[in-house]
């Protein structure tokens, strides 16, 4: 085996992980077969049924011709669904993949001057595509991962992530079963995926050019010819599924704002009682739950704003028609 190698027993000394990243990776360019690139630096060590390929998301968009002249910034706009968070420099956006990361995922470097490399089009079709080619390559039945580097909310540094897939289990779901002292574990859902490509990087190395590695020890996750899984997207939470889907300086703006486009950034409706909860905690507001709304009095016109701002966050509005020196509100979208 060539390369750099990481191997982790864990239970039994029969049961483990061993990875490893071959060296000797030429430089990718358009149209390169990346399945066959990967097989010639195998050589002997091979592919075996069951085993799991990673390969970064900079050499899969060199070989899709995700390579352009230009700015960075001018490329991250155009990748750009939505601004989640700027601070200075460093900007975090939502991108047309559903991924949320810095400068959406676009990279200046290890490429030439003056260009950038982007995330590839469809990273689990890229993962299929290349899964395919090894089938046909070699015979073996594979998982493919597509990985890349992000950065995580609430922790310094980055860690690598699985952006594409197929041919594997991405999410472990324990929720249901019992541990060892008999508690049933409810939402317990490992993110397998994203967990074998950190452990990934580990092998290759930031700086190591080793943009392919193989993962043994883990075929209950492969699955079988012709079946490529959910893929990554299935990792991918929905908009409004993420409780942090702005900034916290962009979410009181954008709540001041109130731009009904906005309102599902904010998740699904609060509950009326805790909606009515969160208005009484508001100088000059008073608010009690009713059967389908929430009645609120306010002391002035300051408490009627603010109270209309608090309501906008939580997915309610204005029934128009209410009582003077009242309002009503009901919620904005379905509660559930």
């Amino acid at each position: 085996m060539t390369g750099s190698m990481t191997g982790s027993m864990t239970g039994s000394m029969t049961s483990g992980i061993t990875i490893w990243a071959p060296d000797g990776a030429p430089e990718i360019s358009d149209s390169d077969d990346l399945a066959a690139v990967l097989v010639g630096l195998l050589g002997d060590d091979g592919l075996l049924d069951g085993d799991i390929v990673a390969v970064t998301s900079k050499v899969v968009a060199k070989a899709e011709g995700r390579v352009r002249a230009g700015d960075k910034d001018a490329a991250v706009d155009d990748e750009t669904v939505r601004v989640v968070a700027r601070r200075g420099a460093t900007t975090i956006v939502r991108t047309r993949h559903g991924l949320t990361m810095a400068a959406a995922g676009v990279d200046a470097s290890n490429v030439a001057s003056g260009h950038v490399v982007l995330l590839p089009t469809d990273p689990d079709a890229s993962a299929s595509a290349v899964r395919r080619r090894l089938h046909e390559l070699t015979g073996r039945v594979v998982g493919v991962l597509v990985t890349d580097t992000a950065g995580r909310a609430w922790r310094e540094g980055q860690s690598d992530i699985a952006i594409g897939a197929a041919g594997i289990r991405v999410i472990e779901d324990f929720s249901g079963r019992a541990d060892p002292h008999g508690n049933l574990l409810v939402v317990t859902a490992p993110a397998v995926a994203d967990e074998i490509a950190g452990a990934v990087e580990l092998a290759q190395g930031k700086l190591g050019r080793r943009p392919f590695a193989v993962v043994r020890g883990r075929a209950d996750l492969v699955l079988p010819a012709g079946d490529d899984g959910t893929g990554a997207a299935a990792l991918v939470r929905a908009e409004g599924a993420d409780m942090f889907g702005l900034g916290s300086r962009e979410a009181v703006v954008r709540a001041l704002v109130g731009d009904p486009d906005d309102v599902d950034l904010y998740g699904r409706p609060a509950p009326a009682e805790e909606l009515a909860a969160v208005l009484r905690e508001l100088p000059g507001v008073e608010s009690a739950p009713r059967e389908d709304t929430v009645r609120v009095t306010t002391a002035d016109a300051r408490a009627a704003w603010a109270a209309g701002v608090a309501a906008y966050a939580h997915g309610w509005e204005p029934v128009p028609g209410a009582p003077d020196g009242v309002v009503d509100l009901r919620p904005s979208r379905p509660l559930t």
